[in-house]
């Protein structure tokens, strides 16, 4: 028995391979590690929307089509190549030294719609300068923790926001009647990258060589201090110098998106500021991407998107969260009939109707969206 089994060892220890199906398996199991999330994917999509114009690249000229008088929501520099909108930064610094005794209705307009819309969701999903910050810190080194420090550098947005984008592009226009966008000028790493490197890059400027100065020098030397920075600090340009952000911030309690708290549900347990890259207080206030990570970490369910309510009828919600028993019903068990298996089927039918009229909108949703992108990639590239 013993020469039997020794003779059947190296014929079966020959047999031993893992199969095709477990080869694909592993595969599907490291995409399910590594696939990309619904949040990454909008963020992609919106950086390519707004840079559709990717002839612009090869040609080196900055698109001037009729679509550059509408603002993009996030921070996309009006002089890189591939933009087809306008800063909504870089207009409102220009309107405000060009306004003299007259408000800049127009601009205003178009960032109170993104802000009312949107709010700091713009930063979470919306924003190239986020995605790419993003991308950077996800590169494996030690991080930087936040904590009190992080949190008061929060505030330096703000400062920016009114002395740089307000203040002083209201004084230089009225006692000089220059327009001095002068964030744009001395710090924006958005019009570094994309309004210099990308135009320095395309052998067409050579020309433009001539013209750089210290001031290129110094703007070059902060991208590169943030770009190295973000390796180590979550969203550092957008926690700390983002004037944009600050002023969606103001938005962030009456936008129709966002992610909201339900303080009845809550147990301020502060999983959800902990588990927050973001130098946030609490859940939805102004340092707030909106980016709705903390939704998955509440035990309670507390934490929910706002304007689910559109697209799913409450009573189509799956019933999973926690029911508050009022006190009169504490004292001992209800004498109700248990319902019957009719009843019961047709309690799930909602439910069930629920998850696959969400299935169907976001799939609707993603086909339009994919529709708008080929539509403008087409335009902008072929056509206009």
């Amino acid at each position: 028995m013993q020469q039997d089994d020794a003779a059947e060892r190296p014929r079966l220890e020959g047999k031993i391979e893992l199969p095709p199906r477990k080869k694909w398996g592993g595969l599907r199991g490291w995409w399910r590690a590594h696939r990309p999330t619904k949040r990454r994917l909008i963020q992609v999509y919106a950086a390519l929307l707004t840079n559709a114009n990717l002839k612009g690249f090869v040609s080196g000229r900055i698109y001037a089509g009729g679509t550059k008088n509408v603002c993009a929501p996030g921070l996309n520099c009006y002089s890189c190549p591939g933009a087809v909108a306008s800063c909504p930064l870089g207009s409102l610094q220009n309107a405000l030294a060009q306004s003299g005794t007259r408000a800049p209705y127009y601009v205003f307009g178009i960032i109170m719609l993104w802000g009312l819309i949107f709010a700091r969701t713009v930063c979470g999903f919306l924003c190239p300068v986020g995605l790419g910050q993003e991308l950077l810190y996800k590169i494996k080194t030690p991080k930087l923790k936040k904590g009190k420090i992080t949190r008061v550098l929060s505030y330096l947005k703000y400062v920016l926001l009114a002395v740089l984008v307000i203040a002083l592009p209201l004084i230089y226009g009225l006692i000089t009647k220059t327009a001095v966008p002068a964030f744009c000028k001395y710090i924006c790493p958005a019009g570094t990258l994309g309004g210099g490197v990308a135009l320095l890059a395309n052998p067409a400027n050579a020309d433009m060589y001539g013209m750089l100065h210290g001031l290129f020098t110094w703007k070059f030397c902060v991208l590169v201090g943030l770009l190295v920075l973000s390796v180590f600090i979550y969203r550092v340009f957008c926690r700390f110098l983002c004037p944009l952000g600050a002023l969606y911030g103001f938005f962030n309690k009456f936008s129709l998106l966002g992610v909201k708290l339900d303080e009845d549900k809550c147990t301020s347990c502060g999983l959800c500021v902990s588990h927050c890259k973001m130098d946030i207080r609490k859940v939805g206030d102004h340092e707030c991407i909106n980016c709705g990570e903390c939704i998955s970490v509440c035990p309670s369910k507390a934490i929910s998107f706002k304007g689910s309510q559109l697209f799913i009828h409450p009573n189509e919600v799956p019933q999973s969260s926690t029911i508050q028993i009022p006190p009169a019903y504490a004292q001992g068990p209800i004498n109700e009939p248990a319902p019957t298996e009719a009843e019961g089927a047709e309690e799930q039918k909602p439910h069930k109707h629920g998850r696959g009229r969400a299935f169907w909108l976001q799939f609707a949703a993603w086909c339009t969206a994919l529709a708008v992108l080929a539509g403008a990639l087409v335009y902008y590239n072929l056509i206009d």
